[in-house]
């Protein structure tokens, strides 16, 4: 099994550009089952989860070129199955995402329910209660979610009892082929769901509202094709410039999306290190300063991410001072806590939802080991700003959500080498 060996104390500098969103494109290509005509991503990145969402639209019969290059050609003219198999939606729940479309587009459909989630319960029931809302029979049997309609769906008001993202997106999915208005209230206003209502309209639909939290969605009959970019990854981006101000770097990452990132922007400012925007460019230097301490507490967007809830509590660990870090959107995504103090850091968990950290100045190298995507990558970032040598076992997770991770910090002159 393959591990990431960090030879630590080199603080970050260089210049990257930042790789296409994983969570922007999944959806998107769950949404290409929508489409009459063939559809063209380019900037897609080249990760496992983009490679599992490949398999699984090849399973149910559409043509998928890649993800070769950055792009990815899908036609999904030929179906032979309507029904997403457990042996693959078990490793990503992205893969759930293709529920909406199927029943949109051909009227039934059979979809594994998502297998167990490392980072806590990640409920269906709100992407279920939209389909139904949109005129969809829907049932439950021996893991499966068994969706149909008669007809064609009919457009409805859908108001989530709580925001969720992927609920959002499946609602929306669902309603682009619905026939009259559907409003969905409560909606996640997450930049993934503004880009996914992009590629949609790009391919013929009727939205308007995305990014706020009513989207109202006017049904057309048909959707055709597109070329379409799929944008950079704002949570790469919120890691890397992390990681820079964890090792007292100083990094610029291009292609970066600064207005996608205004509340991390802000934390990262609250620490002290210096941070400049040119364009979509975005610059952080850490050479002359120890960061400072500062309490962060997830929240949907526009709130700090949960899924840089990790990255920013190792860079307390290393700040000058207390700090608090608050999870409010998974209830288990902690577990990194008792790797992190493997490498000498010094928090304590309060209760389920908050740590206490105090700052240390100087962390250890040790072996430790990802629990999950987000997990791994504050453990690569520990591990460089640790004196000595670390490894970071179990990085398949990691290998899901940051494209040549290793070949991308050795540019920017981190010491890491991935071994078996």
């Amino acid at each position: 099994m393959d591990k990431l060996q960090i030879t630590g104390g080199r603080p970050l500098r260089g210049e990257i550009t930042a790789s296409g969103s994983k969570n922007s494109a999944l959806p998107i290509m769950a949404a290409t089952l929508l489409a009459a005509e063939p559809v063209r991503l380019r900037n897609v990145p080249t990760l496992r989860d983009v490679t599992t969402m490949a398999e699984l639209l090849r399973s149910l019969g559409a043509e998928v070129t890649g993800p070769d290059a950055g792009e990815v050609t899908i036609c999904r003219s030929n179906l032979k199955s309507l029904v997403a198999p457990y042996d693959l939606v078990k490793t990503m729940r992205a893969s759930f995402l293709v529920l909406g479309p199927l029943v949109a587009r051909y009227g039934r459909c059979s979809v594994s329910l998502p297998g167990g989630c490392a980072i806590g319960t990640r409920p269906v029931d709100q992407h279920l209660m939209a389909l139904e809302r949109l005129g969809a029979e829907v049932r439950l049997d021996d893991g499966y979610v068994h969706a149909s309609a008669a007809s064609r769906l009919r457009g409805a008001r859908i108001t989530m009892e709580m925001v969720t993202v992927g609920g959002t997106q499946n609602a929306l999915m669902a309603a682009v082929l619905a026939d009259g208005e559907t409003v969905i209230e409560n909606a996640a206003k997450e930049p993934e769901v503004v880009e996914l209502a992009c590629f949609l309209r790009a391919l013929g639909a009727q939205i308007e509202g995305d990014g706020t939290d009513k989207i109202t969605v006017d049904g057309v009959e048909r959707l055709g094709g597109c070329t379409f970019d799929v944008q950079s990854d704002r949570i790469e981006v919120g890691t890397y410039l992390i990681a820079a101000a964890a090792t007292g770097g100083a990094i610029t990452i291009h292609q970066a999306r600064p207005r996608a990132l205004g509340s991390v922007l802000a934390k990262l400012a609250g620490t002290g290190v210096s941070l400049s925007i040119d364009g979509e460019s975005i610059s952080l230097d850490a050479t002359r300063v120890r960061p400072q301490a500062v309490d962060i507490a997830t929240d949907v967007y526009p709130g700090i991410p949960t899924d840089l809830q990790a990255q920013f509590m190792v860079l307390n660990c290393l700040a000058e001072g207390e700090s608090t870090v608050t999870e409010t959107v998974f209830e288990n995504r902690f577990m990194h806590v008792q790797e992190l103090v493997r490498l000498g850091a010094d928090i304590v968990v309060e209760d389920a939802t908050t740590v206490r950290i105090n700052g240390v100045e100087q962390l250890s190298g040790a072996p430790v080991m990802a629990t999950d995507l987000r997990a791994s990558s504050c453990l690569v970032i520990g591990g460089m700003a640790a004196e000595g040598v670390t490894q970071v076992d179990r990085i398949y997770h990691i290998d899901r959500g940051y494209e040549h991770i290793e070949d991308k910090l050795r540019a920017l002159n981190a010491e890491v080498e991935r071994v078996s």
